[in-house]
């Protein structure tokens, strides 16, 4: 047999490591020692966030210009450590401001709680009048000229909110109805009166994340409210949940209580017969509170599904209201322009592709300077872009054109007429999932490309549209942050390049992107491969596919920092061979690509992933599939849990993190934009449920008892319906876990699953906790347990 040995080739590019695989010796050798099982999880512990980032440097700069678009605001260094720096287009100088470990402190002294610098969020930073701004924990903060932290005054949110533009009156909830208040004289009027608890308005759907944090099933929520300009008009919305059949959970271990609660709430399900709606309204504030007399206007479209809990999207343009509404199972997605004082709506465009509309591969964009509405439509079988008029809502004239995909409009400006596009799969010289960033200008020419270098590119405009950021990347070539020029895209600056010396030196070993062709023989896919650490090619490895086969995305990162930081690299370090694979029904690649999800999710992807697996083997024989494993996350973990029910013969050991097993438990908008208004055998087919008599391997279901994404009743039910069938199955429960499972004890389950069941091999043991009679390093196994019955009696 021939034994092929990937060589590691490192190329030093402009200060950048470059690391690709070649194919090399031929002649077999003893493998080596393989590391200990405990060895083993260390390496897995120092694989993951964050704990690996500290082995990168200017990896993670998280660059954005400054809202008056006269800098670039970045982070410089090792994350956790990193620099606050500032960037001066005009000058080409640069300040550093604050270290993260530095601001840290001060926010965990402001706020009494501790603040991880390395896993820190910050939202809305700026820069623009020589301070730091930014929000943390539900407030605004400012670092100031003396470099001390503080926190702003807390007050009401204007525009949006409840308060207007200019600050003259403000919107209220008070009993299911509103209430507006002229805010200097303290005068109110009440705007609507026949609010009721299921009828209510100015309310979004409680989520089930607010009831939890206020224990209550009526949480406190924003008003929902937009205002115009002018401050004179709101647009609001009637919420009608009535017939909407509740969901219910149980938070046995709610924080400082020592008795389990319980909560009914409500959450909008696939295939539903009835989800909540929602009906617009405008009222004329300043007219209401000069009358002393409201007067709501509906505006006259039929009211809208509320496919997730979500809050109202609509906004003013010239005077008018526009919104979009959305038909149940995504038969058409239409743009509307409404007059506030009539409620009078004209269409202005309307997406009804078939079988559907592809949310992911769509979106509406007004430009009434040019009559119409841009939009991005897979009405050729691509997303292209197209401009379409009022007086022909379902045609248009197309921008675009060709085989590959408009992602999103960067920009427009009106003067120029011209736009920046985003978009995939255009330049024959890359990989066709690589981001692009494109300049059309609307006289029919071709878009010219901006960013030329056959990598990834992570693009942001500047707010005056002159420049742009761009972080360009490669699974094998680390980072380059630059400035660009937003007209022809030359370089202007160099602001950071990925240095991961201290990672190599560890012993990593690159991931290597794969393609191959899909099980019908002919369409190209892609795939990843990451190996463990010190990989030694005389080994037989066996092989875990991470997976998630869902329309809306693909699980195949094609940037530098996504297919080093994957979770997959640690899970390699088992001494496993982990694997990736976008097949057939993920997205970006075109509609034809994608349709085989329609509903068909319990099918698609299975045995594209198998095809690709082989194509790996049989270029690298150390792959050992007589062991396969397969785990995932949410729509990954029904894919997990899926794989080892429909190919019990190949999959042998399957993790499923808190997967939405029975679709029609699941959030409406996620099923129902692949599988319509499917009927319910349909819906069946589709289910893990209907499999579970399958099921021949190891199946580990892991769920939070609180998912307030997908319920947690999903994995009960699997677990009830494969106890019912006679098979064996694993669960475990995390309390006080919301959607988001990866935590320590989730990966120290998931490495255990595998190592027992994948690799033959017994996991270390547990260090026995810290106390009186017991050390705090694992002793002998036979001494450990003489002191755990000593120290019981």
């Amino acid at each position: 047999m021939t034994i092929h040995r990937p060589v590691l080739l490192a190329l030093v590019l402009s200060q950048s490591v470059l690391v690709e695989p070649v194919l090399a010796q031929s002649v077999p050798v003893a493998p080596k020692a393989m590391p200990s099982v405990a060895e083993r999880y260390a390496l897995a512990d120092k694989y993951l966030a964050p704990a690996f980032d500290t082995l990168l440097v200017d990896a993670m700069p998280r660059p954005q210009f400054t809202f008056d678009s006269k800098g670039v605001l970045y982070r410089a260094g090792t994350v956790g450590a990193r620099i606050f720096t500032y960037y001066h287009l005009a000058s080409g100088t640069s300040r550093r401001i604050i270290g993260e470990d530095a601001l840290a402190a001060q926010l965990a002294q402001a706020t009494g709680k501790e603040v991880d610098p390395k896993q820190m969020v910050l939202d809305a930073l700026d820069y623009s009048g020589g301070a730091l701004v930014f929000n943390f924990a539900g407030r605004r903060w400012t670092l100031g000229a003396d470099g001390q932290v503080v926190a702003a005054p807390v007050g009401p949110p204007q525009g949006d909110g409840g308060v207007s533009p200019d600050g003259r009156f403000e919107v209220l909830v008070r009993h299911d109805n509103l209430v507006a208040r002229d805010r200097k004289s303290g005068r109110e009027v009440a705007l609507t009166t026949d609010g009721t608890p299921e009828q209510s308005y100015g309310r979004t759907i409680p989520q089930l994340s607010d009831i939890l944090e206020q224990g209550t099933e009526d949480p406190k929520r924003p008003v929902q409210v937009r205002w115009s300009p002018d401050s004179r008009y709101v647009v609001t919305w009637r919420l009608d949940t009535r017939g909407v059949v509740p969901l219910s959970v149980t938070q046995e271990n709610p924080p400082g209580s020592f008795y389990p609660r319980s909560f009914r709430y409500i959450y909008p399900l696939a295939g539903a017969e009835k989800v909540p709606q929602s009906t617009l309204y405008t009222v004329n504030v300043e007219d209401a509170l000069k009358r002393r007399r409201a007067r709501p206007v509906v505006i006259q479209v039929p009211p809208e599904v509320r496919l997730y809990p979500d809050e109202i999207k609509s906004y003013w343009m010239g005077g008018h209201l526009r919104f979009q509404r959305t038909e149940r199972g995504y038969s058409k997605i239409e743009s509307f322009s409404a007059d506030p004082d009539t409620g009078v709506a004209t269409l202005l465009a309307r997406e009804a592709v078939k079988p559907l509309v592809t949310v992911t591969a769509t979106s509406f964009r007004g430009a009434p300077d040019l009559g119409g509405e841009l939009i991005v439509s897979e009405r050729s079988g691509w997303a292209q872009l197209y401009l379409v008029r009022p007086d022909d809502p379902d045609g248009g004239y197309p921008l675009t054109r060709g085989k590959w995909e408009v992602t999103g409009i960067a920009d427009y400006r009106p003067q120029d007429k011209t736009l920046l596009l985003t978009g995939i799969g255009r330049e024959p010289d890359r990989n066709p999932y690589y981001r692009q960033l494109y300049r059309v200008v609307l006289d029919g020419s071709q878009p010219v490309l901006l960013t030329p270098e056959p990598l990834d590119h992570v693009t942001s405009l500047s707010f005056d549209g002159r420049y742009f950021l761009d972080s360009m990347s490669s699974p094998t070539q680390p980072t380059v942050t630059v400035i660009r020029s937003a007209v022809d895209g030359r370089i202007l600056k160099t602001l950071a390049k990925a240095d991961a010396r201290a990672l190599f030196a560890s012993g990593f070993v690159p991931p290597e992107p794969f393609t191959g062709v899909a099980a019908d023989g002919r369409t190209p896919l892609y795939g990843m491969i990451w190996r463990p650490a010190n990989f030694d090619p005389n080994r037989r490895y066996p092989v875990i596919d991470y997976v998630y086969t869902g329309p809306t995305t693909h699980v195949v990162p094609q940037d530098w920092a996504s297919a080093v930081r994957l979770n997959t690299n640690s899970v390699a370090q088992l001494g496993a061979i982990v694997v990736a694979i976008d097949g057939r029904g993920t997205s970006q690649r075109g509609q034809a690509f994608r349709l085989p999800a329609y509903q068909n999710l319990g099918e698609v992807g299975i045995d594209d992933h198998i095809a690709i697996m082989r194509q790996m083997a049989a270029r690298y024989p150390y792959m050992d599939l007589d062991r396969v494993g397969v785990y995932g996350f949410s729509a990954g973990g029904y894919d997990a849990a899926r794989f080892i029910l429909r190919r019990p013969g190949f999959f042998k050991v399957s993790v499923a993190g808190a997967g939405n097993h029975d679709l029609r438990l699941d959030k409406a908008w996620w099923p129902e934009v692949s599988m319509g208004l499917a009927p319910p055998e349909v819906w069946e087919r589709n289910s893990n449920m209907s499999v579970a008599g399958n099921l021949v391997g190891k199946l580990l279901l892991v769920h939070g008892d609180i998912d307030d994404n997908v319920p947690v009743t999903e994995s009960f039910r699997l677990a009830n319906t494969l106890i019912a069938k006679g098979r064996d199955v694993d669960v475990v429960i995390l309390p006080n876990t919301r959607h988001f499972v990866y935590q320590p004890f989730f990966w120290r389950k998931l490495r255990d699953y595998f190592v027992r069941n994948l690799m033959d091999e017994n996991p270390p043991p547990l260090p026995l906790p810290s106390g009186k009679g017991m050390d705090p390093v694992t002793p002998d196994p036979k001494q450990a347990t003489a002191t755990l019955l000593t120290t019981r009696n």
